[in-house]
This record gives structure tokens, C-alpha cells and sequence, in this order.
């Protein structure tokens, strides 16, 4: 099965998708909501399991699961049509202030009496109530839920793990969880390298890998992604003085050879090429590997937005072996290509 850092709304869309071929691949991977998928890479990666799925039976074919509560229009228009069909003298006022989560980014409608929240909760409390079999309707009511959490919370506190980005990662890590109910169920996790680390992101926020390493274990292998030089797409932030940061257009990045003495530096001297590294292997390696490997140093970080100027001087901490299992090495990165429909 894959997961992935993705609409946990929409994600059933695209699992109709590569099992059963229902709907259109390009339509599917856009209703994701997050311009990071909308790509020509994301669509082939789709395309390839609904051929790997063609002829299989159902209890061989893999699967894909979104786990992430945002872009919940998918959610928004179950529950709709669940409404409209049961009880539609009820459908308008039940779902009239919630319409606002489709598009709302975590932390843009801060509420310390969560009036979202509880209109969300009013709304599973009542399906719950008149259609307690109803498995699907009220999955998307739960993700409704979390999403309101999500909107309303608090992008700063004086506790890092009250904040969204915290809370974030913790409804990911349930969802994942969610699906291992099942125990013959195996899971490729697919997010940035800050949620699959198994440290807190910036040392303070407990992570979505964090979550799932104190769950289960060596089970979990948290695979890291870096790359040596090439190209990235990413939103472009404009700093503004004394003012929160704008988003501008989503553009290519290009990056040169990584500064000597980072991760990415070492391991390019180390091996030519695009390579993986086993980190849990290396419990035998010398001690002055091993200490750099617990030890570590700093590598580059980049996401979904950066800097318009100084994308290029981005350093984080990194320690290898405390935060991953192992780390794949790409020479030369690509940018993704976006598609359109």
C-alpha cells in the first residue's frame, strides 16, 4: 500500500482509481489539492499501480491512502450528498460554516473557543446518531473534524506540541495507524524529510516519523531523500519588513554542488552517483563513522517554500543515523513538471 503526505479527503479517489479504474488519472491526482502533486511524476507513479493493479486480485493489489486533513472538499461533498439524500432539512445548517475548510490553511482562522471545531463535531454527532453503519460518511465527518482543529489552532505557543504544525503530524500518524489495524497491511509512507524523520522537527515539534518510530519500532524504517546539485520547484516567499511573509509563484530552484562538510557533500565523495545507504548496517563501522553518523552535521533543507533570496544558504542540523534508517543519494535532481488539465 502506498501512503502519502496527501489529501486524506481525496485520497480514496485515487485508490477507486488504481484498483478499479474508475475516473481519470490526471482528474484524480488534481483533486489532491496540493500543487506538489500535480506533476507528470505523481501522475506516472499512478498510472504504474493501476497497471501493476490490472488483473490482479483484490487482496494483491496496492493501494493508495492520503492521511493529511487539509483540501477537504472531497469530505465537504460526501457528507453533502449523505445529507441531501437523509436528511435535507438539515444539509444547509449542518455544513454552512464548514464549507470555509476546503480551502483554509492551518492556522489562518485562529479560535480559542474552536466554534469550527465544534460545528464539526456537531455535525459527526449527528451522523453518528442517524447512520451509525454508514462506514465512509463518517470517515470524511472525522477528517472534517480535524480539519476545523487544524484551521483554528495556533501557528505559535508557548508549548511547541499545542501548535498546528504538532498537531498536524499527530492526526498523520493516526491515520497511518489507522490503516496498520490490519496486520498483514505493509505501507510506503511518502512525505518530506521533516515528517519522516524520527526526531522532532527544529528539536521541538514531535514528528509524524517520530510518532510512528515510538509506535512500532525497528518496524519502522524512516528513509531519507537528498540530492547533490540540479533543480527543485517551490513557492517563492517574499519577505516583507514587519510583516508575515507573502507567497509568491511556484517556481524552479536551481541548486550547485552542495558546501563541503554536509551530508550530501560526504556522501557525493563517497560515492559517485546515485546511491542508498543502509544506516542501520553501520552499527559495525568505525568508531569516527559512527560518531559522525550520530553526531552529524548539517545538510540543506528545502520544501514547498522558500526563501525568494537565500534558498541557497538553507542549513538545518542533520544527524544521520539518529534521525533515519537510511539515505538515498540522488547526484542531480530534476524539477518536477506540472501538468494541466
Amino acid at each position: 500500500m502506498s501512503s502519502g503526505k496527501a489529501s486524506a479527503s481525496a485520497g480514496s479517489g485515487v485508490d477507486a482509481y488504481v484498483r478499479r479504474g474508475v475516473g481519470d488519472a490526471a482528474q484524480v491526482v488534481a483533486g489532491l489539492g496540493f500543487w506538489t502533486w500535480r506533476t507528470h511524476e505523481v501522475l506516472a507513479v499512478v498510472e504504474w499501480m493501476r497497471g501493476y493493479n490490472r488483473g490482479r486480485r483484490e487482496d494483491r493489489m496496492v493501494r493508495f491512502v492520503g492521511i493529511d486533513p487539509q483540501r477537504c472538499g472531497s469530505s465537504l461533498a460526501s457528507v453533502d450528498s449523505f445529507l441531501r439524500g437523509t436528511a435535507p432539512d438539515r444539509a444547509a445548517g449542518l455544513l454552512s460554516s464548514l464549507r470555509v475548510l476546503d480551502t483554509a490553511d492551518p492556522g489562518s482562522r485562529p479560535d480559542p473557543h474552536r466554534r469550527l471545531v465544534r460545528d464539526a463535531e456537531e455535525l459527526l454527532e449527528f451522523l453518528r446518531r442517524h447512520a451509525p453503519d454508514s462506514t465512509e460518511v463518517l470517515r470524511h465527518a472525522r477528517i472534517l473534524v480535524r480539519a476545523a482543529d487544524l484551521v483554528t489552532g495556533a501557528r505559535q505557543h508557548t508549548d511547541p506540541e499545542r501548535t498546528v504544525f504538532a498537531v498536524r503530524d499527530r492526526y498523520m500518524a493516526e491515520a497511518v495507524e489507522a490503516v496498520l489495524d490490519d496486520p498483514s497491511v505493509r505501507i510506503a509512507l511518502w512525505a518530506h524529510n521533516g515528517h519522516i524523520s524520527k526526531r522532532r522537527h527544529g528539536g521541538a515539534v514531535p514528528s509524524l516519523g517520530q510518532h510512528l518510530h515510538s509506535r512500532y519500532g525497528e518496524a519502522y524504517y524512516a528513509l531519507g531523500l537528498l540530492f547533490g546539485r540540479g533543480a527543485f520547484r517551490a513557492r517563492r516567499m517574499r519577505l516583507r519588513p514587519w510583516a508575515r511573509p507573502r507567497a509568491g509563484a511556484v517556481v524552479t530552484h536551481r541548486i550547485g554542488p552542495p558546501p563541503a562538510g554536509t551530508v550530501e557533500a560526504r556522501l557525493a565523495a563517497a560515492r559517485p552517483g546515485d546511491h542508498l545507504v543502509d544506516l542501520r548496517s553501520a552499527a559495525d563501522a568505525p568508531a569516527a563513522v559512527r560518531e559522525w553518523l550520530d553526531g552529524g552535521g548539517f545538510s540543506r533543507s528545502f520544501g514547498a517554500m522558500v526563501p525568494r533570496w537565500t534558498y541557497r544558504l538553507q542549513r538545518r542540523p542533520f544527524s544521520p543515523a539518529v534521525e533515519f534508517d537510511g539515505l538515498v543519494h540522488i547526484a542531480e535532481s530534476s524539477a518536477s513538471r506540472p501538468f494541466s488539465l
